[in-house]
């Protein structure tokens, strides 16, 4: 039994600019949690849930990323103002992960990377 009911991991790596591979605290990883904390609140989602900053998740190149539990489903925020509505909208509220947001199973390789 968790803790919570959900809980999410918003990625919030930094690596110099020079770095060779991007990070997603310079793509807006605090924005992005504290984006979703405002909008559970906003739709009084009323059951156990925590919003936590994370270190790399290792999905550089396709973040910034989340990795929403119980589930296990990674999504790509492009958007911060569209995306994460529509994941609490569709995902957290009405069960049904958006596809279209969803980052692929590293353990998947018939999946391709959005």
């Amino acid at each position: 039994m968790s803790f919570y009911d959900l809980h999410l991991f918003c990625c919030q790596n930094e690596r110099p600019p020079e770095h060779p591979r991007p990070c997603c605290g310079l793509a807006r990883g605090e924005a992005i949690r504290q984006r979703f904390a405002q909008e559970l609140r906003r739709v009084g989602y009323d059951r156990p849930f925590r919003v936590n900053k994370a270190g790399c998740l290792d999905r550089c190149e396709l973040g910034p990323c989340i990795v929403l539990y119980p589930e296990g489903v990674w999504y790509r925020i492009t958007d911060i103002e569209q995306d994460i509505p529509r994941i609490v909208r569709e995902h957290i509220l009405q069960g049904h992960p958006v596809e279209a947001l969803r980052l692929p199973n590293p353990q998947d390789p018939a999946r391709d990377i959005p």
